[in-house]
């Protein structure tokens, strides 16, 4: 069993930044393959970055060069850093955790893109 917790979510101004974490209890941590997700309003569920066990990353197109993704294995966390944010990148952010058995979510952090 996983328990994940998001945090560092808020309201910024258009090409400001926000580095969200997500804390991870319960298992072990660097085991698992870890992503960012996000939902806009009315809108469905998205990838936005992903990290594998490894360190392997991986990043939707539309935030490739704006945010990194991070994993911190001796702090049991994940961590999101979006720069240059855009009003477009406003939504409910969730991280997951995953391995070939089951998979855990968070509960989520809003963003807010707006001047």
């Amino acid at each position: 069993q996983v328990q994940l917790v998001e945090s560092g979510g808020g309201l910024v101004q258009p090409g400001e930044s926000l580095r969200l974490s997500c804390a991870a209890s319960g298992s072990i941590f660097s085991a698992y393959w870890m992503g960012w997700y996000r939902q806009a309003a009315g809108k469905q569920r998205e990838l936005v970055a992903s990290i594998t066990s490894g360190g392997n990353t991986n990043y939707a197109e539309f935030v490739k060069g704006r945010f990194t993704i991070s994993r911190d294995n001796a702090k049991n966390t994940m961590y999101l850093q979006m720069n240059s944010l855009k009003p477009e990148d406003t939504a409910v952010y969730y991280c997951k955790a995953a391995n070939s058995i089951n998979e855990y979510w968070g509960r989520g952090t809003q963003v807010t893109v707006s001047s």
